[in-house]
């Protein structure tokens, strides 16, 4: 029941994991069927499931799984001398076979939104109908006291918040400050930091854009990776309101996130444009 525990637990404080099972072995093994595992995002593992090589691979296939909230399950043949057929050996001599079940416990994604005005409050309310948990970054206090819906929000300037807390690996981040300036601060911290969320939006206009792109271009080289880095931001719906907006940015994480193709997304456009 400890580990329940420690799940709730991490749950209250927003934290993805991975719920590892032993569902079934065969021959000998150190561990039996139904003992458990959590492996939490920030790196925690709690519980056990064999230890030695079975649960380093395992804690090492949550790690992969965390980044894309995926559940899976994985066969894993405990003799470093025997194959089987859709399974991983491992260096061990017990000369069993063990099935795991990885299960994704947590939000359907991690969103943090950078500015907490009226696109971003209309943004977090969109989010919040599709089960992500959103973390709003404001640091005007009057706007900082309209926010509601949030899962947290957070009174901080917007870069020192990549400085302290990061961007979750795999993780959606929205760029929509009160000033450009603070808006290239959080992306260019971001690229100093090397973080990896899979989706980083900025709201600007393309004339901002440019000089963005050339300010970012001297400060990191012409190869810098901005491969998921999307500005002007959000599917080209034609809308211009804060809730259009909001609709056309979710959209187009969805389309980030199912890995879909073929949608007009505005930074296209703006590729075209510049080439």
């Amino acid at each position: 029941m400890n580990l329940f525990a420690k799940l709730l637990e991490y749950n209250e404080h927003k934290i993805p994991v991975m719920m590892v099972t032993v569902v079934s072995k065969k021959g000998d093994s150190p561990v039996d069927v139904g003992k458990k595992m959590i492996v939490a995002a920030n790196g925690e593992a709690f519980g056990t499931v064999g230890g030695g090589a079975l649960e380093y691979a395992a804690r090492e296939k949550c790690k992969e799984l965390l980044k894309s909230n995926s559940c899976s399950l994985q066969k894993y043949v405990l003799n470093e001398g025997k194959v089987v057929e859709n399974a991983t050996t491992l260096p061990m001599i017990c000369g069993g076979v063990v099935e795991l079940f990885f299960e994704y416990v947590g939000a359907s994604a991690y969103v943090t939104i950078f500015g907490g005005g009226h696109c971003g409050q209309a943004l977090t309310k969109v989010l919040k109908t599709m089960d992500y948990h959103v973390t709003v970054v404001e640091n005007r206090p009057e706007v900082y006291e309209q926010i509601v819906g949030a899962d947290r929000k957070v009174k901080m300037n917007y870069a020192e918040f990549i400085e302290t807390e990061g961007l979750m690996e795999g993780s959606y981040a929205v760029i929509m400050t009160p000033s450009h300036k603070y808006d290239y601060n959080v992306m260019h911290k971001v690229l100093h930091k090397k973080l990896e969320p899979k989706y980083i939006g900025m709201l600007c206009s393309r004339e901002k854009l440019e000089d963005f792109l050339q300010v970012t271009y001297e400060e990191f080289g012409d190869n810098v990776d901005l491969s998921n880095f999307y500005s002007p931001i959000g599917l080209d719906t034609g809308g211009g309101s804060p809730q259009e907006i909001a609709v056309a940015i979710a959209a187009e994480m969805l389309t980030v996130k199912y890995k879909k193709e073929g949608h007009k997304h505005l930074r296209d456009d703006s590729s075209k444009e510049s080439n």
